[in-house]
Parts: C-alpha cells; sequence; structure tokens
C-alpha cells in the first residue's frame, strides 16, 4: 500500500529534506521529469496548476493525471494538484470546489487551494471547505497566505522595493490562526520568493535573482508546527534554500527552470525538448538541491 503524500511531506519535514515540486506547463514535460526522479534516486512532486492548462499547453487537469498514470513510479513521485485560485491573476472569480472534486477524482494525491487574494476570514473559510472536502477523500491540502508576486501582469514595483518593504509578506500570526482554523497540511509563505512572469511579454525573460526573509520565515516556523513551501523557487541561491529547509520550508516548487528549456528547443523537435527538461532536472536533483538518494529515506 502506498504511503499517503502527506506523511511522506512530514517525514521529509522531520528529517529536514527538500521535496521539489515541478509544474508541468507542457505535457511532453512530465515523463522526463518522472525518468529524472527515478534514476536520481530522489523523491518529489509532479505538479500541474490551473494557469497551465488555461494559458500554456497542459492541455487539462485530465490530460496530466493520464499521462502521470501511464508514467509514475509512486517509489519516487506523486501528483500534486498546484494553484487553483479562489480569484485567479486576472483578478477573475474561479469556481475551485468542481476542480477539486475533478482532481480527486482523477487521482491527484493532495491539492492546493490559493485563497491569497482574499481576506483572511475569506481565505480561511475558503481553504477549511477545501480540507473538509480533500480530508474526506485522504487527499492533502496545501494553503497558501501572503502574497508571492510575479503571475500579474503590468508593474509591480522593483524586486528590491519589494523585498524591503516586506509588500505581501506572510504574516506569522495570521499564519498561526490560518492554520489553525483550517486544518490545511501545508503552508505556502511568501517571505521574498516570485513567480516566474506568465504573460508573452515576460515569459522569456531571465528570473530576477530573488532572496529570502529567512529571520522572517524563522518566526513563522515559531508558530506553525506543519511543513511549509516554498514557491517561486527557480533561481534562487542555494544558500537561502538550505537556510529555508532547516526551518520548516520542505516543499520547493520549480517552474520556469524547467520550462524556458522546453520551450526555447522545442522548436528544433520535441525530443529535443524532452531531453532538455531531463538534463535539467537531473541538474537540479544533483547540484542545486542535494536530494540525490532521497526516496530512499522519505519513501523506502
Amino acid at each position: 500500500m502506498n504511503v499517503g503524500t502527506n506523511e511522506l511531506l512530514q517525514r521529509a519535514w522531520r528529517k529536514k529534506m527538500i521535496v521539489p515540486g515541478f509544474n508541468i506547463p507542457y505535457l511532453p514535460m512530465l515523463e522526463p521529469v518522472v525518468q529524472a526522479l527515478r534514476d536520481c534516486n530522489s523523491f518529489g512532486l509532479v505538479m500541474v496548476a490551473r494557469l497551465e492548462w488555461m494559458k500554456f499547453e497542459a492541455r487539462s487537469l485530465t490530460a496530466v493525471a493520464e499521462e502521470y498514470h501511464r508514467v509514475k513510479d509512486e517509489r519516487y513521485t506523486r501528483l500534486h494538484l498546484d494553484h487553483v485560485p479562489v480569484i485567479d491573476e486576472d483578478n477573475l472569480r474561479v469556481n475551485y470546489l468542481p476542480i477539486i472534486r475533478n482532481a480527486i477524482s482523477a487521482g491527484f494525491q493532495s491539492v492546493m487551494i490559493d485563497g491569497s487574494r482574499l481576506s483572511l476570514a475569506n481565505n480561511i473559510a475558503a481553504t477549511r471547505e477545501v480540507v473538509e472536502l480533500a480530508h474526506a477523500a485522504g487527499v492533502a491540502v496545501e494553503g497558501e497566505l501572503g502574497a508571492v508576486m510575479g503571475h500579474e501582469d503590468g508593474p509591480t514595483g522593483s524586486y528590491e522595493e519589494i523585498f524591503a518593504s516586506g509588500k505581501g509578506f506572510t504574516d506569522p500570526s495570521e499564519a498561526q490562526q490560518f492554520v489553525r482554523q483550517t486544518g490545511v497540511d501545508w503552508l505556502s509563505v511568501a517571505i521574498g520568493s516570485i513567480h516566474g512572469a506568465i504573460s508573452n511579454a515576460f515569459k522569456d525573460q531571465k528570473k530576477v535573482e530573488a532572496r529570502l526573509n529567512i529571520p522572517h520565515l524563522q518566526r513563522i516556523s515559531e508558530v506553525v508546527n506543519i511543513p511549509m513551501v516554498l514557491h517561486g523557487g527557480t533561481g534562487i541561491a542555494r544558500r537561502y534554500i538550505l537556510d529555508a529547509v532547516q526551518y520548516g520550508c520542505i516543499k520547493i516548487n520549480i517552474g520556469t527552470a524547467l520550462r524556458q528549456p522546453f520551450e526555447q528547443t522545442r522548436g528544433a523537435s520535441v525530443v529535443k525538448a524532452k531531453q532538455a527538461v531531463y538534463d535539467t532536472t537531473l541538474s537540479l536533483l544533483r547540484n542545486e538541491l542535494d536530494v540525490t538518494g532521497s526516496a530512499s529515506v522519505i519513501n523506502p
């Protein structure tokens, strides 16, 4: 019998080990990511977010699930539903509960509800609703508190200004209340990372080299007692990632680092694009995240 995804994340959290989550905006990327995890004996999550079938070419939640089940090796992987927003990057209201239900039916083993654009009270209410639905099916839930920038169109101010001001950073006291009142399994926090841009005008550009406010993360970790998640993991210096893991930020989401090599290479052929994804994933696992062999510890 497979160990549940939450238990695997709990093991990683207790042992302070990174669990990378790899986003799949293009369906052919999925197989090489799974192969790289297997070849490195590393444990990681394969993920798709709503915007990746709305604005890229993941096609659909069901298409990703079918491809995952075709190539999966659950010694090394689990399938996670990333960002399902209550209000999306275009400020449109999303009918999120049917998406969550469809994901559970399709075999996703954990889901994320993103109420970060709501008030605290409304974020708590929406997240608690999803927790009740998912937990009844034995599915783990990730929630988000704070604003991880990057998906919005238009100017948002310079990164240095945002970082210095702490704009959108997760508030520790609110995090404590959020976790207590929702029963969420994992908490996505905003501590300085940013998402890769998704608009056509910016998606090919090199990401800002973001930093992490580790003292702020420490304050959050002191009041929440669950694994935390870092979105926008591409381009952050390794020392920040390793420090974040020591304070409970276990799940590190990676999208841009794989998406851009695929996009840059697929004009030659899909085979070459898949090889680029495989090579990049392998390098990340071995050199940046240093998680070679983690499957033997997390999911022996």
